[in-house]
């Protein structure tokens, strides 16, 4: 079994739902941090979903605000993720979020 340390960033340039980070197929997750910037000059807000390997859409923080030229850590305690879970965001304002998470991954297969 791997243990794999990543992060998954992305810029919200649009308002669009966005992909944050996939579990693989033969993997688990623990998201440790979800770290939100706005570097805009106004407030922002941000909406954190979870989709399961069925398509079922889990709301984790819905429209949740990030105050202008401020961080926020989202999570307090770490997230898990099954295998094939999906994280998305998605930004009430396109150029003004960044999102970083600092995941584990543990891969079940021999490597």
């Amino acid at each position: 079994m791997a243990n794999i340390y990543l992060n998954a960033k992305v810029d919200l340039i649009t308002t669009d739902v966005t992909t944050l980070y996939t579990t693989p197929s033969d993997t688990r997750a623990i998201v440790k941090s979800l770290l939100i910037s706005n570097d805009a000059g106004s407030a922002a807000t941000i909406t954190v979903t979870l989709t399961n390997a069925a398509g079922a859409v889990f709301s984790l923080f819905n429209v949740k605000s990030v105050a202008s030229n401020t961080s926020e850590q989202l999570l307090t305690e770490p997230l898990i993720l099954l295998e094939s879970e999906i994280l998305k965001v998605t930004a009430s304002d396109a150029n003004e979020l960044h999102v970083v998470a600092s995941i584990l991954e543990l891969n079940r297969n021999d490597q």
